[in-house]
């Protein structure tokens, strides 16, 4: 069987995939979310969720550093992985092994497809197939409860990252109702000068950089008419089955900020 993926890349799968190593947590989730779980037999250290699989799976790095040989020793069928999230080297290196399908996510739609070529790849489509629709259908029901008002996300700090256009965090704020302050920049931009900006909404994730509340000082003092909020990174940026808890986080939010702002 023949299986395309998002960078367009085609794999050969002589039978159902019984031995997967996935290098993405939110795929890893995904995974799980549509019934799979002995098939699946190495995860990265960030693969969180389900949290028993950090006892119960093979640990094979990290995204960006796998360990190759413990991949080689699991004898795997199938390595899920992403453009962004894993390197070119261990790509390259992993299809030395077994067949390796990437994603490439920009947005909703992206995750979407994501989902259903994988769901078919594994032998899951109906279980893919109604986790697609309920996403859908949420997101499609999701009004903006918030317009006109500008939001600077970060990511990172020393130096500052913020997140810009052409991102999935992006298309998420942009479904939300905001106006990305970064949107003349691209993907991760670093922030020599935040002084420069001057958004409505500071939003401080909760991951990769686990900003405290000693931040929100240290901002306030850059930004002090923003309102300064954490964030979940997961619900902003996993693109897999996590996506089913965003709709409803992003009301709760954009409520909690339209009350603020009043």
């Amino acid at each position: 069987m023949d299986f395309t993926d998002q960078i367009n890349e085609t794999i050969l799968l002589d039978v159902m995939p019984k031995r997967i190593v996935s290098l993405v947590p939110s795929q890893t989730e995904f995974l799980f979310d549509i019934g799979l779980d002995k098939e699946v037999v190495g995860i990265t250290k960030f693969c969180i969720h389900p949290p028993d699989w950090l006892k119960t799976k093979t640990i094979v790095g990290g995204t960006k550093n796998v360990d190759i040989e413990k991949v080689r020793s699991l004898k795997p069928d199938l390595i899920i992985g992403n453009k962004e999230e894993n390197t070119k080297e261990d790509i390259e290196a992993l299809r030395e092994i077994a067949p390796v399908w990437m994603s490439d996510i920009f947005n909703l739609e992206d995750a979407l497809e994501m989902m259903d070529l994988i769901g078919r790849m594994v032998g899951k489509h109906e279980e893919t197939r109604e986790l697609v629709a309920s996403i859908k259908v949420q997101f499609e029901s999701f009004k903006p409860l918030i317009s006109k008002l500008s939001v600077l996300y970060l990511i990172w700090r020393k130096p500052y990252l913020g997140v810009a256009s052409n991102t999935f965090i992006d298309d998420m704020l942009k479904r939300c109702g905001y106006n990305n302050t970064l949107s003349d920049q691209t993907r991760y931009p670093i922030l020599e000068d935040l002084s420069e900006l001057n958004p409505d909404v500071l939003f401080l994730s909760s991951e990769p950089y686990p900003f405290k509340e000693k931040h929100i000082q240290e901002l306030h003092k850059i930004f002090p008419n923003a309102k300064i909020k954490f964030v979940d990174g997961e619900l902003f940026s996993w693109y897999g089955s996590r996506l089913q808890k965003s709709v409803e986080y992003f009301r709760r939010i954009c409520n909690e900020i339209s009350s603020d702002l009043k």
